[in-house]
């Protein structure tokens, strides 16, 4: 049968007119077929989806053209079907093919006209969904993979472990959920930025990739933490083998942009039905373990135990009535005096921090100041103790304590606030008090550790009048050369040397050697922890300037230290 070509115009006016509004669409592309699946009729919006010019398609099989050879047979049984028996084609969304064999996502339709006719004929309306499909996967990928790395996302990693947890529930099988954190991330991230903070995460992606098994899922559950989902393993053994396997990749050295990175990481472990059945459960506990062998050294792997468990339960409830005491103004500050061992009057007095629980019981600031470091609450609590000492030195104007010195402990989570001086200067204003009316403590580790940013920040409070001090000197890294590079004013020698100096010569060189190079640096030297006549009588030999203790005082309420005044036998102590 000789080929009808439709492109010719019509006899018919209104089928040409038909003819010219399809061929006129630019992106709905249109073929007729004759009742031999050849085509009659290809638009040009045919020939920019699959490919083919009109020349080449006119007088061709449909099958031939842009059908799939897995589709084949279904088409020329559809269509055989929609001539014999009526059985109209239904409009669907396939994968056509286009001409150089890649597939189209199409939306495609069929209409059938002159049926009762020899000269049927079917056309074909397919429209592009190539975008849209774009648009999706691109939104799912959004959803789904982490833009940095590439690997799954939180979501992803979430979804996949709670099918895989129905699944090893049923076949009786172990899973194992590891959670990994890579140790001094944040100090390379603020000392090289976050260019060089992604390139490193990308880099470490990369390395814990290559190291790991088929069916191993690997996911980046944000900032510096990675969640690794374990299904095929020999017990904890195995697990440990391939995670000594990740420890010693990410130890090999790591080169961006010339710069060379130690990289090191903490694994927690839960192990599934063992440490829980659910995907909270599961995360929750590989994280306590994740902390835990961070508390152990970094570095390293823990496996969770029920001893982690009760640490969890524990550290939660402290969060929860560190919350409540935050919001039912249940924390109080202390204050101890410091001594002047020239003159023996008070100096100046360190702020501590008291939390009380509902029941009106202290709460050891050693159990809820660890906690609310880890928590994240260290912020708002410390916000709260600027605020509240200088409400109190505002509350002292017009008594004998006016213009006395208060010193508050300043977090190192504190110190990442970029705006941190400018607040605490701002609260100074607020309150009319003079900078030199307040003064910071820092432990060693947290000024030693500082990375610049964090160092101007102390030099601009130092610049504006106010006291510096190093808590528990001697304690951490013990540099002592960083003095001469950091702006403080003065060093505060751990209780611990004191209390050992008088039995051990190490200590008492120790000692000796701090107070010399702090004041051959400028600096004046206060002792912790002074509790006995002995040991006064040694600090004040070895030419320190200020204590602190149990001696001359402990720490009390601010109306307390109203009222509080040195006993005549610690004077004559402290007086030459």
């Amino acid at each position: 049968m000789a080929t009808r070509k439709v492109t010719e115009p019509a006899a018919n006016p209104s089928e040409r007119k038909f003819y010219e509004l399809i061929e006129s669409l630019p992106m709905v592309a249109v073929q007729g077929y004759d009742r031999n699946r050849r085509v009659i009729y290809w638009n040009e919006a045919s020939t920019r989806i699959y490919g083919y010019s009109r020349q080449e398609a006119l007088g061709q099989l449909l099958e031939d053209l842009i059908i799939p050879k897995a589709m084949r047979e279904g088409v020329i049984a559809a269509h055989d079907a929609w001539l014999r028996k009526g059985i109209s084609i239904p409009a669907e969304e396939i994968d056509l093919k286009h001409k150089d064999g890649h597939l189209i996502p199409v939306y495609s339709s069929h209409v059938m006209i002159k049926q009762d006719t020899g000269e049927c004929e079917m056309f074909c309306i397919d429209i592009s969904l190539l975008e849209q499909k774009r648009a999706r996967e691109e939104l799912y990928r959004r959803a789904c993979f982490d833009d940095l790395t590439g690997l799954p996302n939180r979501h992803l990693m979430e979804t996949e472990l709670t099918a895989r947890l129905a699944e090893a529930d049923r076949l009786n099988h172990e899973v194992a959920v590891v959670f990994i954190d890579l140790d001094n991330f944040k100090l390379i991230n603020d000392t090289m930025g976050h260019h060089h903070g992604d390139r490193l995460l990308k880099a470490v992606a990369e390395i814990l990739e290559r190291e790991l098994r088929v069916g191993d899922v690997l996911s980046r559950f944000g900032g510096d933490e990675f969640v690794l989902l374990l299904f095929d393993f020999a017990g904890p053994e195995g697990i440990l083998a391939l995670l000594n396997r990740l420890i010693i990749a990410l130890e090999q050295t790591v080169r961006i942009d010339g710069d060379c990175y130690q990289v090191s990481a903490s694994f927690g472990v839960s192990l599934f039905p063992e440490n829980g059945r659910s995907v909270q459960e599961l995360m929750g506990h590989a994280d306590a373990a994740m902390y835990q062998a961070k508390e152990a050294g970094k570095n390293g792997i823990c496996f969770y135990t029920s001893d982690i468990n009760d640490r969890l339960v524990h550290h939660q409830k402290i969060t929860a009535q560190l919350r409540q005491a935050l919001a039912e103004e249940r924390l109080q500050l202390y204050f101890q005096p410091q001594i002047d061992l020239n003159t023996g009057e008070i100096a100046s007095c360190e702020a501590l921090l008291r939390c009380f629980d509902e029941d009106s019981t202290m709460i050891s600031p050693a159990v809820f100041i660890p906690v609310a470091e880890k928590s994240g609450l260290i912020n708002r609590i410390g916000d709260w103790v600027i605020h509240t000492a200088c409400q109190q030195m505002q509350a002292w104007k017009g008594t004998p304590l006016e213009g006395l010195r208060v010193d508050v402990n300043l977090s190192g989570r504190q110190l990442t606030n970029p705006y941190l001086s400018q607040e605490i200067l701002e609260s100074l204003e607020r309150f009319e008090l003079m900078p030199s009316q307040l003064g910071v403590e820092l432990t060693e580790n947290e000024v030693f550790g500082s990375d610049e940013s964090q160092t101007r920040q102390l030099e601009r409070l130092k610049e504006a009048g106010l006291h510096i001090s190093i808590d528990d000197f001697g304690t951490g890294y013990s540099s002592l050369v960083y003095l001469r590079k950091l702006p403080v004013c003065c060093i505060k020698i751990d209780r611990s040397f004191l209390h050992h100096a008088m039995e051990n010569k190490s200590d008492m060189a120790i000692m000796e050697a701090m107070v010399t190079v702090g004041h051959s640096l400028g600096l004046s030297v206060l002792v912790e922890g002074v509790e006995t006549e002995k040991q006064h009588k040694l600090v004040k030999n070895l030419g320190c300037d200020f204590a602190q203790g149990f001696l001359y005082a402990r720490p009390m309420p601010a109306e307390q230290l109203e009222t509080f005044s040195l006993e005549n036998a610690v004077k004559m102590l402290v007086t030459p």
